[in-house]
């Protein structure tokens, strides 16, 4: 966006500020479970009746301690229940409901809630999502509202996110204390759910919606295409598969991503391209497993980790990947865990590191700091990964 269509934000202090809160309860429960999606009321079910626990209010909760020092200056206006108000009142905030949940939310009371935020005049609105959130909201909103997103569901392709729930709540903190900060538009796009589920992302475009600017904070919208540099690419398929050669009792679990695909591929392995596979002897043990199944399929079994990074943002955890849960990873240690990377790509993140955002704190603190990155035959690089900092 050009500096003379930039627009500044920034709020008196002769008043509280008014902040919009949605939580969508149900966003990221199919994750953990490879239902790649929750949008529809019989995906919910199923993730429900299978044990799915519902994590957005525990990431909203992490967003909004970012700014609990300054809860005598905001009035949080959101829905009743867990659609925003029994967080704000756990951490202390002047709570104004506006609209009634019930016990079972659907996108309309999404949508509802937005409307109702609008009529209501908040300065911002923090909300908690996937991309079927971010749909609803701008399909009331518009550009009309400031949002800040904090990622908890399945599908992260658009722009309005910030690159973790703690680095939402600092995006408001900054807003809350009046610092200038400039507001671009961001892209809001959603993927067909069935596609996803089939190995295809379709993301289509809806809009923009307006975001403050914090550019270590908030996503780059995710970078399509497979990687075309193929030489780099077969160096990194030979030296991960001879390491799977030489290791014939480990069990390497391969996570998803277009780098990872092109491995399993070289290898003559079947892959799911979306998903996270089992390897083990050079065989494919176990397709698009659920975290339940790879915590059980690895019980007690040497288990290493083949993960790639987002292009354009830097996420080894939390993008598309939520079967490798918390558990999994502190079970294998970041000593097992194998990014593989060519170099063009950790280039095009500058100095932004890899980002961790498991849902664990503890976890993302472990894995912060140099970690080994492949991206040749024998050939590695040290970059940093960026867990308890942002």
């Amino acid at each position: 966006m050009s500096l003379d269509t930039q627009k500044s934000l920034a709020y008196q202090r002769s008043r509280k500020f008014k902040l919009g809160l949605i939580v969508n309860p149900f966003a990221g429960i199919g994750g953990a479970l490879a239902l790649k999606g929750s949008d529809t009321k019989e995906i919910r079910e199923k993730a429900l009746n299978a044990g799915a626990e519902k994590k957005a209010m525990d990431k909203t909760l992490l967003a909004l301690k970012e700014i609990v020092a300054q809860k005598e200056q905001v009035i949080v206006y959101t829905a009743s229940a867990d659609m925003g108000e029994d967080i704000a009142r756990q951490l202390g905030f002047e709570v104004n409901v506006v609209y009634q949940a019930p016990m079972q939310s659907e996108d309309s009371d999404t949508e509802q809630l937005a409307r109702a935020l609008m009529d209501a005049e908040v300065d911002l609105i923090l909300f908690a999502g996937g991309d079927g959130t971010a749909r609803n909201i701008f399909s009331v909103i518009d550009r009309h509202v400031p949002v800040v997103g904090v990622p908890a569901g399945c599908k992260i392709h658009s722009g309005v996110y910030a690159i973790t729930p703690r680095a939402a709540g600092k995006v408001v903190q900054q807003v809350i204390s009046g610092e200038l900060v400039s507001l671009f538009d961001a892209e809001v796009k959603d993927i067909d759910e069935q596609a996803f589920r089939n190995g295809q992302v379709i993301a289509r475009y809806f809009g923009e919606m307006q975001v403050p600017e914090e550019l270590s904070y908030i996503q780059a919208v995710k970078m399509g295409g497979k990687e075309s540099d193929e030489l780099v690419l077969s160096d990194i398929a030979a030296y991960v598969i001879e390491m799977m050669e030489e290791q014939p009792e480990r069990i390497f679990v391969m996570g998803s991503g277009s780098t990872v695909d092109f491995i399993m591929h070289a290898a003559g392995l079947e892959n799911t391209l979306l998903g996270v596979d089992l390897v083990q002897n050079m065989e494919v043990i176990a397709n698009d497993v659920s975290a339940q199944q790879l915590l059980a399929l690895t019980e007690n079994i040497p288990t290493s980790l083949v993960i790639t990074l987002i292009g354009g943002q830097g996420h080894i955890f939390g993008r598309g990947n939520q079967q490798l849960s918390p558990e999994f990873i502190k079970r294998i240690g970041k000593e097992n865990i194998h990014v593989v990377a060519t170099k063009n790509k950790l280039t095009a993140l500058g100095q932004k590191g890899l980002i961790s955002d498991t849902g664990d704190e503890q976890v993302n603190a472990s894995l912060s700091g140099p970690i080994s990155v492949i991206t040749g035959y024998k050939d590695k690089v040290l970059y940093f990964v960026r867990g308890e900092d942002i």
